[in-house]
């Protein structure tokens, strides 16, 4: 009978005790509450005590915790819109006020409250300044202004803004597709500028060439004809002192030469009188002899 009472108080005795005892990572920070009001906020990791049934545990991540952020448009002062998302990172540093501002929300709750802080203050400061700055490579002094903005606001939620990275700054889809249809554009002018600066100079290239190459002609031409000149003018020299040397034998050659050329072929028909001139030197040698023919000059 009485190990019956015993054993039931020594086991509820057990369970109390475990249940008043609880330990703190070194990763989290801890609440204790009673009745829903804060009692304790334990920071040390280790072994630590509560009223059992009485005091409640919470536990709450102690590290640095990140927060993308939505993507959401904003206007610079140049008017262009932009879709800019960022990323931050985040910590607990007050626990009360954290519990306070959040209550049974915890993290989700905060990370609400956070994304709406941080976007609120990129519109903000990306909208005070021009578009070219936000895309530029430099955004260091941006990005800086907006985490100590947010800090400021989320001082009241009990956490620290660490930093805030803006991760992307683009036009939107129908920007986008107007500015590479402008790139576009200004790329085909200029290449339109390029092609008619070239066909410019092709043309007068080309026209030079063609008067060159009329003055290379007509010198070669007036060349030419002077040579061609100079040689008729030496072959009738040469005619008429081989005339002058021996009259009958330049008339005997001539002669001997067209017979050659007009007596051709098979079918040669010729109708001359028989005593013409053209056959002295076929009829009587003496004949011909007697009245030789004088040669004529040859012509051009």
């Amino acid at each position: 009978m009485r190990a019956a009472i015993v054993i039931p108080i020594v086991l509820i005795a057990g369970a109390t005790a475990l249940s008043s005892v609880f330990t703190v990572d070194e990763r989290e920070k801890v609440l204790v509450l009673q009745f829903g009001q804060v009692t304790q906020v334990i920071t040390e990791p280790g072994l630590h005590f509560k009223l059992p049934f009485v005091q409640e545990v919470l536990r709450y991540d102690d590290r640095i915790l990140g927060l993308p952020t939505r993507p959401l448009e904003v206007t610079p002062l140049d008017d262009r819109r932009l879709v800019v998302d960022a990323f931050a990172r985040w910590r607990i540093t007050d626990l009360s006020m954290f519990r306070r501002a959040v209550g049974a929300g915890g993290i989700d709750a905060a990370r609400d409250n956070l994304d709406k802080i941080i976007n609120a203050e990129i519109r903000e400061v990306l909208g005070g300044v021009p578009s070219q700055k936000v895309l530029s490579e430099d955004r260091t002094a941006l990005m800086n202004q907006i985490r100590d903005r947010a800090r400021t606001k989320a001082a009241s939620l009990g956490v620290e803004v660490i930093d805030v990275r803006l991760t992307r700054t683009d036009l939107p889809q129908q920007n986008l597709e107007a500015t590479f249809a402008r790139m576009r554009a200004e790329r085909e002018r200029e290449a339109t500028d390029e092609i008619a600066r070239g066909n410019e100079a092709a043309q007068k290239v080309r026209a030079a060439a063609d008067r060159t190459a009329v003055e290379i002609t007509s010198e070669a031409r007036k060349n030419a004809e002077i040579v061609r000149g100079t040689a008729d003018a030496q072959r009738v020299t040469i005619y008429a002192q081989a005339y002058g040397k021996d009259p009958e034998f330049f008339a005997f050659t001539r002669s001997m030469r067209a017979y050659e050329t007009a007596l051709t072929g098979q079918t040669t028909t010729m109708v001359l009188s028989p005593d013409s001139a053209f056959f002295r030197y076929l009829g009587d040698s003496t004949a011909a002899a007697a009245d030789p023919v004088a040669p004529e000059p040859a012509s051009n």
